[in-house]
C-alpha cells in the first residue's frame, strides 16, 4: 500500500522513489524469467515464443521472455532437418539469440523449453540442461519408456523441476468436458487423434499421442492393461484402468481425422471435438517456470508413455493384452543396462 503523508504533501522526487519501491515490491519492475529453446525443428518453437514474448502478453507470459535458442536437429528424420534452419531464422528475426551451443544457452537461461522434435535426443539435451532450472520438454518426452525413466533419476539428482505435456490435456475443449459434471459417475472415455508415424519411434508416439494423452487426462492415473487392434483406418486402443473404468483411444489414418472427446456416465454421455491451440499449454508452462511447480507429475506421463509402448507389444503379440507394469519393469531393467 502507498503511505499517506500526515505533513506537507511530498515532492515529485519523493513520489518516484515509492512508486518505484512500491511496483518492484509487486513484481512490476522485476526482470523476467530468461527462456532459452532447445531445438527449432518444430513449428512450436516459434509459436510457443510468439505467445510469449507478444507485447500484449498478460499474467505469466507477461512474466517471461524468450532470448535464446539452439538450433539442433536430427539428420535422418525429414521434418526436423528440413525444418531446422527455417524455424530458427524466423525466431532470429524476432530478437532471439542463435547460440552454437547447449552450455551457451544455459548460461543465457533461468529455463527451458526443450522443443527438438525427435523423442529420441530428448535424455541427452536435458543431461545438459539438467542444472536445478525448469525444464519444460515436448511431446514426446522421449521415444521409449527407458530414456524417461533416466530423465526422471536426472532430474531428481540434480533437484531438476521438469514437466511434459501434449497441448491436448489443457486445451479448451478437453478442460470443458472434463468439467461436466451432469453425467454423474464416471465410467469410462473416448477420444480419437490423427495416426501420423515416423519410422524411429513407435508409432503412436508421433500423433496418437495426442488421444492417448487426452484419454488420460479425463480419466486420470491408473491405466493398467492395454489391448490394441489394427485396421486400414487407424489404430484402436482398448484400455483398462484398476478401479474397473475403460477407455477407448482411435488412432484415425483417415483423410480428414478430428480431435473427440467423449465422458460415459451414469446420467448422461458428453461428447465434444476440436482443438483450441497452444495458449493454455505455455500459460501452464510459464506458470511453472514461475513456481517451479509442475502441473503434470513425471509418474502422469511415465504411463502415457507406458501406454504407448504396451501398444506396441499388444501389436507384435497379435493383438494380446499387455499390463502396464510389464512395461515399466521392462523399462526399468533397460535404463538401469543403460547406466
Amino acid at each position: 500500500m502507498i503511505p499517506t503523508w500526515p505533513y506537507s504533501p511530498p515532492s515529485g522526487l519523493q513520489l518516484l522513489i515509492v512508486a518505484a519501491s512500491y511496483f518492484c515490491a509487486n513484481g512490476a519492475f522485476a526482470e523476467p524469467i530468461r527462456v532459452a529453446v532447445i531445438g527449432t525443428d518444430t513449428s512450436h518453437a516459434v509459436a510457443f515464443t510468439e505467445l510469449i514474448n507478444a507485447p500484449s502478453a498478460t499474467g505469466p507470459l507477461a512474466n517471461v521472455q524468450v532470448v535464446a535458442a539452439f538450433p539442433g536437429g536430427s539428420p535422418d528424420i525429414a521434418s526436423s532437418k528440413d525444418r531446422v534452419a527455417k524455424f530458427a531464422d524466423q525466431l532470429k528475426r524476432s530478437g532471439v539469440t542463435i547460440v552454437d551451443s547447449i552450455d551457451e544457452a544455459v548460461e543465457l537461461a533461468d529455463a527451458f523449453l526443450l522443443e527438438s522434435v525427435d523423442g529420441r535426443v530428448h535424455l541427452e539435451q536435458f543431461r545438459k540442461i539438467a542444472v536445478g532450472k525448469p525444464v519444460f520438454i515436448d511431446k514426446p518426452a522421449t521415444a521409449s519408456v527407458a530414456d524417461f525413466l533416466s530423465i526422471m533419476r536426472i532430474a531428481k539428482e540434480t533437484n531438476t523441476p521438469f514437466f511434459s505435456s501434449s497441448a491436448l490435456r489443457f486445451c479448451s475443449e478437453v478442460e470443458a468436458i472434463k468439467s461436466n459434471k451432469k453425467i454423474g459417475k464416471l465410467l469410462g472415455a473416448s477420444t480419437s487423434s490423427p495416426y501420423r508415424t515416423e519410422p524411429t519411434h513407435p508409432d503412436l508416439f508421433w500423433y496418437g499421442i495426442h488421444g492417448v494423452e487426452s484419454l488420460a487426462t479425463l480419466l486420470g492415473p491408473g491405466c493398467e492393461e492395454v489391448t490394441r487392434i489394427d485396421s486400414t483406418t487407424g489404430v484402436l486402443l482398448a484400455c483398462k484402468w484398476q478401479d474397473g473404468r475403460k477407455g477407448t483411444m482411435w488412432a484415425l489414418a483417415t483423410g480428414n481425422p478430428v480431435y473427440s472427446f467423449t465422458l460415459y456416465g451414469t446420467k448422461q454421455v458428453a461428447s465434444n471435438t476440436g482443438f483450441s491451440g497452444y495458449g493454455n499449454l505455455v500459460t501452464q508452462i510459464c506458470t511453472f517456470f514461475e513456481t517451479r511447480v509442475a502441473p503434470v507429475s513425471p509418474d502422469e506421463t511415465l504411463e502415457v508413455l507406458a501406454i504407448m509402448e504396451a501398444a506396441e507389444l499388444s501389436r507384435d503379440r497379435e493383438g494380446a493384452t499387455v499390463k502396464i507394469a510389464e512395461v515399466i519393469d521392462l523399462a526399468r531393467q533397460k535404463s538401469a543396462s543403460a547406466e
